[in-house]
């Protein structure tokens, strides 16, 4: 990293490119997006998506509707692209809006950044900084390793969490 700072720095100033902070942001997104994914799937089990075999048409919907090649999405990828979106907005103010909650991405004016933590961090359990990045590598990790399998396999996401969780999340959800 130290590096990157001398190469880049009016980028490092600001917390951008590999930085302890940026690592952190990430794993949260990352851990997020679990979230994102359990809560769409519990959704789609309990029929909270509404019509989601529908498929979004031109005449309606217009270029939105659109995927490419005279196909559309359906109504249940567009309401969880409009969350998806909403929570980039949100995750977008929180990086660079005012600080009011003291945690930003990018670094404030004289403020330094945490040493790095390495390969491994130091196993710690809690609510500790080590103990969030070790979180968020697992998470990032997971996300990764979900995306590859559902483009090897051609299924859906859902589909492999569902198989990930002994078929608790679609198949015969327990919540």
């Amino acid at each position: 990293m130290a590096q990157y700072n001398a190469d880049y720095p009016w980028l490092a100033k600001y917390g951008f490119g590999p930085s302890v902070k940026a690592e952190r942001w990430n794993g949260r997104h990352a851990m997020f997006g679990w979230v994102a994914i359990l809560a769409t799937g519990v959704a789609k089990s309990h029929g909270l998506l509404p019509a989601g075999d529908l498929m979004l048409t031109y005449q309606d919907w217009g270029g939105l509707a659109q995927q490419g090649f005279n196909t559309y999405i359906s109504n249940e990828r567009a309401v969880i692209m409009i969350a998806h979106v909403h929570a980039l907005a949100v995750s977008f103010a929180a990086a660079f809006g005012p600080q009011v909650l003291g945690d930003s991405l990018t670094l404030l004016d004289g403020e330094k950044d945490e040493e790095p933590y390495g390969f491994l961090p130091p196993m710690q359990f809690g609510l500790t900084p080590a103990a969030e990045i070790a979180n968020g590598r697992m998470a990032m990790f997971g996300l990764i390793s979900l995306v590859c399998t559902s483009a090897f396999t051609g299924m859906d996401i859902l589909q492999i969490v569902d198989i990930g969780t002994g078929g608790n999340l679609l198949t015969h959800p327990m919540f």
